[in-house]
């Protein structure tokens, strides 16, 4: 396993790390799980993805909570072709919720800001 920057984002699932980092991976090239270490009852206890090369820490918490995942912080893809960004947009969008439409927002011809199934927030961006 690379070592991990000092700095690392943090992503705590209700039971669905493992589902989430899977699919996650599944999207983007050069993307796989590491050092992923199970709970007794199958959860994630800690693992590291790597997607595209971007270290992201997740757990299932095994503690209930009222809280999950935000908008005010998000995931931003700089897509390199409108085929990255429609393929990105119809595979996160399933069962999210879309925030802001893929349109041209002026400051980007080609722009979506969603929720995906898991309550992660993604922005999408074609450059």
């Amino acid at each position: 396993m690379e070592q991990l920057p000092k700095i690392t984002t943090f992503l705590m699932f209700s039971g669905q790390a493992e589902e989430a980092m899977n699919f996650y991976a599944s999207l983007f090239s050069n993307s796989k799980i590491e050092n992923l270490v199970h709970q007794e009852d199958g959860s994630v206890m800690q693992a590291v993805l790597m997607l595209n090369g971007q270290a992201y820490m997740c757990i299932d918490s095994n503690v209930k909570h009222d809280f999950t995942f935000t908008p005010a912080i998000s995931l931003y893809v700089t897509c390199e072709t409108e085929e990255e960004i429609d393929r990105l947009c119809l595979k996160l969008s399933e069962g999210g919720e879309t925030l802001m439409p893929l349109d041209n927002y002026g400051f980007s011809r080609k722009f979506v800001w969603l929720n995906d199934r898991f309550g992660v927030s993604w922005q999408l961006n074609l450059q």
